[in-house]
């Protein structure tokens, strides 16, 4: 008998929904004119100077557009997120209407409309009063949401997913970059997490660490990290007016990560702070008061120690721009030179420079190639034990034309081989594959 009582307790209720639903259709038929009916139909994306919204929170924020920008003025004087302020003033621009519902509506609160969840109030350049989208419940079938404009009495419905447009927070609205800096002006990095520190700076075009060592430094690695220091964003905020006690309580007195970016004389410092209850990280610029979260993935990033950041590439040419190889292999040497091709169509050549006879192409190209991309697997600070006291080769390339010379030698234990160039310190593990078949493709050459 309880079964039955509840499948006829259901049975009712969707009978219920099901006569709600049809009696809110039969009151405006759905027609092709009502489908393509814009909302606001004179509302332009890029004339609107102003939007005031009233969200299903209580919060109630005031943008205004100042010399181009948005702003919020009000609850804050704070930027305004351009992408959200954008998508708000688009969607009003572009909103439809998907179908009458009541043309004559004698109690709105059926439609959750007496008093709106959701009121998205704009202005336009030479506008006097605000328009006004007016937001209620959802539809029995939760596509559509209720809706009005302005003092229009007819209730309409628009699509259920645009309520995530209109319905913002003043924390949703404001500009969550934590940190602001001129990213192609950069010209050093410096991070200190765990009590080490790791700089790197520009030369040029290229990037180099400065501490704790002198080495080459990955450029997309360490673009990377200012690339994800520049795009991380607030997650929430924690306190706009920390006391010490606030400070001390969020990791902030005594910061487990600091990073500075400069630009030139100019620096903003990003300190980083201990985890929230949701995993997150307390953060601060240095320069503002305000204690924000940020995604923990943050923290970590600054964790790399500098071999991290080192390059891994243990030769810069490529077999494409290289123009001669000379090898040192005890005290016999073999060097290959590049010959341009004389006459339409004509390969260049790699000619053996001790005899000037040519050199097998393929076999040079294999070589170039093999060379080119040997990478560090990892590195060591010392050359103890690495064979590199005693090498097994010594590359010099030349490339660029002539202009760019570079020099690696090789050492090799009975099971693993190393690298280093000079100027860099300690040695990197390379492929013992690479070195042997390096090795195998010379003793082929030198026939």
């Amino acid at each position: 008998m309880r079964g039955l009582r509840s499948t006829i307790v259901l049975l009712v209720v969707l009978i219920g929904v099901g006569a709600y639903a049809y009696r809110l259709s039969k009151k405006s038929p759905e027609t092709p004119d009502t489908k393509q009916e814009k909302v606001f139909a004179s509302a332009q994306a890029d004339k609107v100077e102003e939007i005031k919204i009233k969200s299903a929170t209580g919060d109630t924020t005031t943008m205004k557009k100042v010399d181009g920008t948005w702003q919020i003025v009000d609850p804050i004087a704070v930027k305004a997120d351009e992408s959200e302020a954008s998508g708000i003033t688009s969607g009003l621009a572009s909103l439809n209407i998907t179908r009458i519902v009541d043309e004559n509506p004698t109690d709105l609160k059926e439609y959750g409309l007496a008093e709106p969840r959701v009121d998205v109030a704009f202005k336009g350049s030479g506008d006097k009063d605000y328009q006004h989208l007016l937001l209620g419940e959802k539809s029995p079938t939760g596509s559509d949401l209720f809706a009005r404009r302005n003092n229009d009495k007819r209730v309409f419905l628009v699509p259920a997913y645009q309520e995530s447009t209109y319905n913002r927070s003043t924390f949703d609205l404001r500009d969550k970059t934590m940190i602001k800096v001129e990213r192609d002006k950069i010209d050093s990095v410096e991070v200190t997490a765990d009590g080490k520190t790791m700089q790197v700076a520009k030369s040029g075009t290229e990037w180099k660490i400065t501490k704790p060592i002198q080495a080459r430094a990955d450029f997309g690695t360490v673009e990377g990290l200012i690339g994800r220091i520049e795009s991380a964003k607030m997650k929430s905020i924690a306190t706009s007016e920390p006391t010490p006690a606030d400070l001390k309580q969020y990791g902030l007195e005594k910061p487990a990560a600091t990073v500075t970016l400069n630009v030139g004389s100019a620096r903003a410092t990003l300190l980083v702070g201990g985890k929230s209850d949701s995993g997150d990280v307390y953060v601060r610029d240095a320069s503002k008061p305000i204690v924000m979260t940020v995604e923990n993935t943050l923290a970590d990033e600054l964790k790399k120690g500098a071999d991290d950041y080192r390059r891994k590439d243990i030769f810069e040419f490529r077999p494409f721009n290289a123009n001669r190889i000379e090898v040192m292999r005890g005290t016999q040497t073999l060097a290959f030179e590049k010959v341009k091709g004389q006459g339409e169509n004509a390969q260049d050549k790699w000619r053996r420079v001790s005899d000037s006879k040519d050199a097998d192409k393929d076999k040079i190209d294999g070589l170039l190639s093999r060379l080119s991309n040997m990478r560090a697997t990892s590195f060591q600070a010392s050359t103890a034990k690495t064979g590199l006291d005693a090498p097994a080769m010594v590359v010099v390339a030349k490339f660029d034309d002539g202009k760019k010379e570079e020099r690696v030698t090789f050492g090799k234990t009975d099971s693993e081989a190393f690298a280093s160039r000079p100027g860099e310190p300690g040695a990197a593990k390379i492929d013992m594959t690479d070195l042997t078949e390096a090795m195998k493709t010379l003793d082929e050459l030198a026939k």
